[in-house]
Order: C-alpha cells, then structure tokens, then sequence
C-alpha cells in the first residue's frame, strides 16, 4: 500500500509518478505548473530537480519539509539536500539530510514500490548523509552511514549502489567500484526508470574508466549524454559531459563548451543561495 493510500487527495499522481521515477522522462510543463496534492508537490519538486530548476524545486520542498506528517518532510528535506549536493553543497545539505533522519527514527509504516515511505525515507537520509560525508572528506563516517542503510525498494537499492561507488572511487578502490554500479543499473533498468538509468550509466562509466575498461566506459557515457540532452536532464547533462571531456581529450573543448553552457543555465534557474554553493564548490567547474 502506498503512503498516500489513505488520503485520497494526497494521492501522487500516476503521470508524476512515471516522470520522477519512470519513463517519462519529458513531461508536459502543465503536469509541473501548479500541484495541488502534497504527494505531487513532492514528485513535481523530484522531476525539477532532475531538469536543473532547482528555484522551482526549492519553492516546493521548502513548505512541505514543514508539513505534520513526517514521512513526507523527511522526504522533502532528502529531496532538498540531494539538490544541494548537486550544486556542489555537500556541506549545505548535512542539515536538512540530518533533520529528515530524525523525523523517521523509529518510526514504521506502509510500503510504497517507489520507497515514499518510512523505510525508503529512512535510507535515502542516510545515503544523503553518506554523500555528504563523502563531499565532505570524511570517507569512514560515510563507509559507516552505507552500513546502516537498509534499501527495500527498487529505487532505494539503486541510490545505495551510487552512492556505494563513489565512495569506493573516492578511496581508489575503482575495481570495487564497478559491482554496485552494475547492480544499480540493472535495477534501474528493470524498473524503467529512465532519469536513474541515466545515472547509473555515468556512475558506471566513472567506475569502469577508474579500471582501465575506457571503451565501454565511452559508450554509456555517450548514452547517457544523449539521453539527458534529449530530455533536457541538466543535472545529469553536465556530468556527462564532464566525463566524456576527460574520456575524450580530442573533443574536450567542445564538450566542456555544452558543460558551461548547461551549467550557466542550471544557475540562473537556482535560487541565490544555490549559486552561491555551486560558485564555492570544488566539485563544480570555475
């Protein structure tokens, strides 16, 4: 049974659904315009996130992090923090990954096939804790924050391998690397999840390329830029780009040209204090 299943107007929309966790990965801009329906606030604010229209997405988050069901605050405070750390904020977004922990201790619940309940909002605050850690320097707190995440749904499972990854990227250990980015890209592939198969193909790629396997590596990661200029994903678009600059040195200056321009867009759609994390941060290039 899905959280929402006993409110009726709080059911998320099946459209919304399948464009923050399915198939649709270019949704009508009307489906996005105004939700009414707490569940749809929070997908709407997901699928802005994914497009890089992080003003927007923060415009969403921000009362629904306050709202009395702590379910659904803690998932808006996750969703909020991922966003930071995709500007850059790894700092920024302890807070809110720290406040949507808290807000599901101990708590149990009804499951949800996308992990918009109590379990799939209890591991995604600790993989954003994780991440955090991670972006932060802190490799062993975050090895510890992987340990105590529990995934049970298909989407929980596949944030857990990325985060996993990258973790083992950040230590040099690529090889190690490469398994839970494979399952993660499994998983997300049979559950048609067109946004977190993209990211699993860059998060897999980054792990091949750290092992030498650079002809594969290319070839996701060509995919996934395709994919996410297709549909217009600028959080995964200049990722992408990034990595096929470095795979590709011969087509370097052009890709790194499509990066700032994706990059200079994503900013004028985020909000200041956004631009100013993306302007501070390390992991985004000047």
């Amino acid at each position: 049974m899905s959280y929402w299943a006993a409110r009726v107007a709080d059911v998320p929309s099946e459209a919304l659904r399948r464009a923050a966790f399915g198939d649709l990965a270019d949704p009508d801009p009307a489906l996005l315009a105004a939700p009414r329906a707490a569940g749809d606030r929070l997908l709407a604010a997901i699928v802005l996130g994914g497009q890089g229209r992080y003003a927007a997405a923060a415009a969403l988050l921000g009362p629904l992090a306050h709202v009395a069901d702590p379910v659904l605050a803690s998932l808006a405070l996750s969703t909020f923090a991922s966003h930071r750390r995709q500007l850059g904020g790894h700092a920024a977004a302890f807070g809110p990954d720290g406040a949507a922990l808290r807000l599901v201790a101990g708590r149990s619940g009804a499951g949800d096939a996308d992990g918009l309940d109590v379990q799939g909002a209890r591991t995604d605050a600790l993989l954003g804790l994780a991440a955090d850690n991670l972006g932060t320097g802190r490799l062993t707190v975050a090895h510890r924050l992987l340990a105590r995440a529990e995934p049970v749904s298909w989407r929980s499972r596949v944030r857990l391998g990325w985060v996993t990854a990258e973790v083992m990227l950040a230590g040099g250990r690529g090889h190690e690397a490469v398994p839970p980015a494979e399952t993660a890209l499994e998983i997300a592939t049979a559950a048609g999840a067109r946004r977190h198969i993209t990211k699993s193909q860059l998060v897999l790629a980054a792990a091949l390329g750290a092992t030498g396997d650079r002809e594969r590596a290319m070839h996701l990661v060509d995919d996934a830029f395709a994919v996410s200029e297709k549909f217009a994903l600028s959080s995964l678009s200049w990722p992408a780009g990034l990595l096929a600059a470095d795979m590709r040195p011969s087509a370097s200056e052009e890709y790194r040209s499509r990066v700032d321009a994706t990059l200079h867009a994503v900013l004028r759609r985020s909000d200041p204090v956004g631009r100013r994390l993306a302007h501070e941060s390390p992991w985004l290039p000047g």
